[in-house]
């Protein structure tokens, strides 16, 4: 039977991350009810699972689900949920997993980045550069550019982690006056890692810095996505919009309602655009 198996987890429960890609299972259990063998899924990065500690956190699903390290071992890690919703959080294949307090010293450019780095260079008018942490990252890229003549192409930086953060003045710094820049608030992946009260903050100086550095910027992530996903008109994400209008561009998640949800974008920003030149109030005149 191809059908998925329903690998759903509670608050309290153990998940075994496995260094490996074969096919999760739920928890089994006797017939008396005591837990045989924990649910477990694979990850596709095994060198993550060897650099985990215990009690380091880790989410799941853009955060859906959180959990801490209980136990690593040959098998993969141990880990108990802390974070999901009262009626559990049903995993499904191909989510992110995330790693926020683990180091995992991986390579700024795979082998993929590098032979997708061909096509980019012939085809595209820029290029995206996701999980940037240092300027040292930036410059690997650069030189990779130069090796395919494409000195030239613009890069946009995708800030993802709370290092990346931290190191985004000295990026600026020695990025800008040698290349074309755009920085891209991955809000996802940066309220995982930072917490989502902290993101608040965090996306506002993120702002100034670009502002100060003449850097555009890209306001990405959960933009209307209840009108780009299920076509519903939430309260609070038109206000996050209207937040938007302060960044160069703002990014839309696709969604069966993409249409609507686009129409409701143009409508917020053009109502805002005479109120708000990026972080600075125009303080027009009242329109009723």
């Amino acid at each position: 039977d191809s059908k998925p198996l329903d690998i759903r987890l509670f608050p309290g429960e153990a998940l075994l991350l496995t260094p490996n890609t074969i096919p999760g299972r739920p928890a089994e259990y006797s017939d008396s009810g005591i837990l045989v063998r924990p649910a477990h899924i694979g990850c596709t990065l095994p060198s993550a699972i060897k650099r985990l500690q215990v009690g380091a956190p880790v989410w799941i699903d853009d955060g859906k689900l959180g959990a801490v390290v209980e136990q690593v071992s040959d098998q993969g890690a141990l880990l108990r949920v802390t974070s999901a919703k009262v009626n559990g959080v049903k995993i499904h294949s191909g989510k992110g997993i995330n790693f926020p307090h683990t180091d995992l010293q991986l390579p700024s450019l795979s082998n993929k980045d590098l032979k997708d780095l061909d096509f980019v260079c012939k085809h595209a008018d820029l290029v995206g550069s996701s999980f940037v942490e240092t300027l040292a990252d930036v410059n690997k890229l650069k030189n990779e550019l130069n090796k395919r003549n494409a000195a030239t192409l613009p890069i946009i930086l995708k800030i993802e982690t709370d290092r990346a953060v931290k190191n985004l003045p000295d990026i600026l710094l020695g990025s800008l006056p040698r290349h074309r820049l755009a920085v891209m608030i991955a809000r996802g992946d940066l309220a995982v890692e930072l917490g989502s009260d902290r993101l608040a903050e965090i996306q506002e100086e993120i702002l100034w810095l670009c502002e100060a550095a003449h850097t555009p910027v890209i306001w990405a992530t959960q933009v209307l996505e209840s009108i780009a996903k299920k076509g519903v008109r939430s309260l609070p994400e038109f206000t996050d919009a209207a937040m938007a209008a302060r960044a160069e561009c703002v990014m839309l998640n696709k969604g069966p309602h993409m249409v609507e949800a686009i129409i409701a974008l143009a409508n917020v920003m053009k109502r805002m655009e005479d109120h708000q030149h990026k972080k600075f109030s125009r303080l027009r005149a009242l329109h009723w």
